[in-house]
């Protein structure tokens, strides 16, 4: 074994795979880790492919070397973005997730050794990195074959690289990815596959496809997630942002939901019209756009993107939920970028970097700059839907690297259009304020939503469960249920909301929903709400809606507020509306209503099954306004 290794007090079976592979190579710089991802030559295109038995060569990707970093290009579409289903479960410990045995009818312990063995006839990448980032992250590995260099990159990105010299002899190793991408074709059909194995001090990553999404990135969540889940906190599945008015006040949101909620969005700039208007919403029957002219607006400092922290170390006496980036970089989706200007803020960063980055499903061309609005065509002729950049939070300006107090938690949801022809779930209006109680409903069932770009499927309203992190969870959803609840009881002094996107009623918004109600809340400065300003929703889920909301001296129609005013919606569309919603929340919500959960929690499931009013949600759990 390299002396190096020996420091890390590395497991004996771990220690045999190094040492019986075909070389071990043990990158300590970000430059070499990129120089690995082109196959450690001076390539301008290197193919990443693998023999695989009865297959012959099958290639997986292609990296393209551009002058702003390196390009990776998936063969297949359904590559291009995560499975929702890939996560497999190998150990014995309590979950509510699919186990391996039971989809293979088979042990994992066979298909484990394969991959050892397969590993030792490799020469590999191996590094240390922290999951959870550098300062409360926990220490962990990586094992990958060594043409696999993007994938390493691109983990090493998310995670907190740690260069193996600078470690001391406290290693103690608390999770690993081993990256097998041929097993894919011989034993899952073609399929992406992650299976987590949970050993009594270990935590195990089985990555059997080169998607970083659910395992370089996800994969780690599911470790800090089972972290978390025995010693009693959560990573919650958000963003958050410092937002600073124009008159210097200051207030930070922190923004959950399900992928395609609205978390990355909520760190963007309002995106305006070239003559300086931002596009309130747009009528789909009528095709009128309604305008809202802001001449300035808050400064945006980011805090986290997709993973906050929510360790018990951080945590204060404020009663107010304290988070930190789990993250050293974000897994920024693009889709939105569609022409020049889309995003001016991250297109400075993405064209001109201070070093390469690393990007998914975009077009490169060899030695070009590669540009984030020319997404990769997939098969069918389209944009693929998922274009991505890893970007280091060390480029984006001013960003927070401390915890911060939350004020204000917001839930995301993206909504289809409602109409009295066609009734749907989007009858929320622009933003809504919500009891705890009802604030812990709806992040228990976490609705995914209207179209989503991330996943490879978005058909229909389907959940993403508690948090809207449980894709990501290994353990049970009723022992998570019961964190976020004990988590909410605690922040008593954080306050709730929820904010559609895409759609409210008749009206195509996009994300403006979100957008506006981050002004409209750093401007109130204090993130209280006057019981005369709010009105109880017609649909009691929803909690209170605004009477009425100004904004730079602008009020926003009522349409905006209350969907049921529309002519196109009416009570009628409405009511058929929450009724779609309420039977959905019903079909989630018996999920949880096990003997292991918490009595407060039996008490607020039994208030929605009985039809409760919001007032009788705010009994159970004050809010303060």
């Amino acid at each position: 074994m390299l002396e190096c290794l020996r420091k890390l007090n590395l497991p004996e079976y771990v220690k045999d795979i190094l040492d019986h592979s075909q070389g071990v190579i043990i990158p300590k710089t970000r430059k070499e880790l990129l120089s690995l991802a082109m196959g450690n030559d001076d390539n301008s295109v290197f193919e990443v492919d693998y023999e695989v038995e009865g297959k012959g060569r099958v290639l997986e990707a292609k990296a393209t070397r551009c002058k702003n970093g390196i390009v990776i290009n998936y063969v297949e579409d359904y590559m291009r973005r995560r499975d929702p289903n890939c996560m497999l479960i190998s150990d014995k410990k309590p979950t509510d997730k699919s186990r391996f045995e039971d989809v293979y009818e088979e042990e994992f312990d066979s298909l484990r050794e394969e991959t050892f063995d397969w590993l030792k006839k490799q020469e590999l990448i191996f590094f240390p990195f922290k999951s959870g980032g550098l300062e409360y992250g926990y220490d962990s590995i990586l094992i990958a074959p060594s043409n696999a260099g993007f994938f390493a990159a691109g983990l090493a990105d998310l995670q907190g690289f740690v260069n193996i010299d600078e470690i001391t002899n406290d290693f103690d190793l608390k999770a690993i990815v081993f990256l097998a991408p041929p097993f894919r074709h011989t034993h899952f059909d073609g399929k992406q596959v992650v299976v987590h194995n949970r050993l009594d001090e270990l935590h195990e990553v089985y990555s059997y496809n080169l998607y970083p999404g659910p395992s370089a990135k996800k994969g780690i969540y599911g470790v800090l997630l089972n972290i978390g889940e025995e010693e009693g906190w959560v990573t919650a599945h958000a963003s958050a942002v410092k937002v600073i008015t124009p008159y210097d006040n200051e207030i930070v949101i922190m923004h959950e939901g399900a992928s395609g909620g609205g978390k990355s969005e909520m760190l963007e700039d309002i995106h305006k019209e070239m003559d300086g208007r931002a596009v309130l919403g747009r009528n789909t029957i009528t095709g009128e756009k309604n305008y809202l002219v802001l001449n300035e607006t808050c400064d945006l400092i980011p805090v986290t993107d997709d993973m906050a922290l929510c360790h018990p170390a951080m945590q204060n006496d404020s009663k107010k939920l304290v988070v930190k980036d789990a993250e050293s970089s974000w897994f920024l989706r693009v889709d939105n970028i569609t022409k020049y200007g889309s995003s001016p803020q991250y297109e400075k960063i993405f064209i001109q970097p201070e070093e390469p980055l690393i990007f998914l499903n975009l077009e490169g061309v060899p030695g070009a700059t590669c540009l984030p609005w020319e997404h990769t065509m997939d098969s069918n002729g389209k944009p693929c839907p998922n274009p991505r950049v890893i970007m280091p939070r060390k480029l984006v300006p001013n960003s927070i690297d401390e915890p911060v107090e939350v004020d204000v938690r917001s839930f995301g949801v993206r909504t289809p259009a409602c109409t009295k022809e066609n009734p749907s779930y989007g009858i929320m209006g622009i933003m809504h304020i919500l009891p705890p109680a009802l604030a812990w409903l709806w992040r228990l069932v976490a609705p995914r939503g209207y179209n989503n770009p991330s996943i490879i499927e978005s058909k229909g309203m389907t959940s993403e469960g508690v948090g809207s992190y449980w894709p990501f969870a290994t353990g049970k959803m009723v022992t998570q249920a019961n964190l976020l609840l004990d988590q909410i009881v605690k922040s008593s002094n954080t306050r709730y909301v929820l904010i559609p996107n895409q759609h409210i009623g008749a009206y195509e918004v996009s994300f403006m929903p979100e957008w506006v109600s981050r002004e409209y809340i750093a401007r109130r400065g204090s993130a209280k709400f006057k019981p005369e300003h709010l009105v109880e929703a017609r649909c009691p889920l929803l909690g209170f809606g605004l009477e009425s909301l100004k904004i730079d001296g602008q009020y926003i129609r009522r349409a905006f507020l209350r969907p049921e005013t529309q002519q196109e919606v009416g009570i009628e569309g409405y009511d058929a509306g929450a009724v779609i919603l309420n039977e959905f929340f019903k079909q989630e919500l018996c999920k949880y209503d096990t003997e292991d959960l918490n009595p407060l929690g039996k008490q607020i499931i039994e208030l929605f099954l009985k039809g409760a009013s919001v007032q009788e949600y705010l009994n159970i759990i004050p809010m303060r306004y």
